[in-house]
């Protein structure tokens, strides 16, 4: 599975495998049996549904998931478009790492494997309303960075990420993939005031301005507005699909590495749920653009994978009903009627 360049990119998301239906019908024959009425648990029986279908398993597994978090500076946090100083970035990894962030605490308490990826964190990328991100080779060899993350290859990914400014540089992407300005897009983030808002929303919008005629790929966009961890999150869904392995998405920044796959080849994600809507008020708007619906309604706006471990949490426990609840016939419990 190499590949180099955006075009080598391109073809991979055009060319991802199929689900498999065969097993998400042994799924769904197991689950005839349980004893309970049918589609009684709503929700929890499609998720292990989702499970076999992307990881190929007529019983499928959950021994070793992970969230994966991709962490990344950037430039444009010069512009005043984040609560924090940059410098947080590198702080808040180093919390992961150490058990203190909640992200840290989810993964402990249920078992779920966490890496961190640092992304060049004393390089942050341009700032994006006066220079590209990335040039196209450096987009290029991050998204290749972020395939070989999962080499691991866990049976569930979780994508998370860190990066103070990041959700500006989402915005961006969005906005450059949907349409819409700076005001359409951006949120509170770190927990801006209105006055960060207002500059957040303008730094997007020069953004565009600033890069208008090379924002006409997919791919483009990734690299000229986007991020280091954005790249990277594309990668590992990339690499995730042709692993048959599926993938949780988290909120309103991992979506947008979602978004530019989607923008190549909307079949290409059909292999990623994605955890929760955040209270970005954008990430809403980008789930609807892409005909997607969120697992989860928490009013979050953490990231760093936290709602994508919650649905891993929620994956992990229909599964494990799904495996451990008696048949009808086990319980000696009468089937229904006719």
């Amino acid at each position: 599975m190499s590949a180099s360049t955006f075009a080598d990119f391109e073809d991979l998301l055009m060319l991802g495998p199929e689900g498999d239906e065969g097993a998400v019908e042994a799924v769904r024959a197991r689950d005839a049996q349980l004893t309970k009425p049918a589609g009684s648990l709503g929700q929890l029986e499609k998720l292990v549904e989702f499970l076999a279908r992307w990881q190929g398993k007529s019983e499928p597994t959950m021994d070793d998931p992970m969230v994966a978090i991709f962490a990344a500076n950037h430039g444009v946090t010069d512009q005043g478009v984040s609560a924090f100083p940059r410098e947080v970035t590198r702080q808040m990894v180093a919390n992961f790492t150490k058990g203190g962030a909640a992200i840290s605490q989810i993964c402990a308490l249920h078992e779920i494997n966490l890496r961190v990826f640092e992304l060049a964190l004393d390089v942050p990328t341009g700032d994006i309303t006066v220079v590209p991100a990335m040039d196209e080779r450096t987009c290029a060899a991050t998204i290749a960075y972020g395939m070989e993350a999962i080499a691991g290859e866990p049976d569930l990914l979780c994508l998370g990420e860190m990066g103070i400014g990041n959700t500006t540089v989402a915005a961006a992407v969005f906005a450059a993939l949907f349409g819409g300005t700076g005001a359409d897009w951006v949120g509170r983030g770190t927990g801006v005031d209105d006055a960060g808002l207002a500059r957040k929303a303008d730094a997007v919008d020069r953004a565009l301005a600033r890069h208008a005629g090379r924002l006409n790929t997919p791919f483009e966009i990734l690299a000229n507005l986007g991020g280091r961890e954005i790249a990277a999150m594309l990668g590992a869904i990339i690499a995730a699909r042709h692993q048959n392995i599926p993938v949780i998405v988290d909120g309103f920044v991992a979506t947008s590495a979602a978004a530019v796959a989607h923008a190549v080849n909307p079949a290409a994600i059909d292999h990623c749920l994605f955890a929760h809507v955040s209270a970005e008020s954008g990430h809403a708007r980008a789930l609807e653009a892409m005909d997607k619906a969120a697992l989860l309604d928490l009013g979050m706006r953490l990231g760093e994978g936290s709602g994508a471990a919650l649905g891993a949490v929620m994956a992990k426990t229909a599964l494990h009903l799904h495996k451990n609840m008696a048949t009808f016939a086990e319980a000696a419990v009468a089937e229904k009627n006719g």
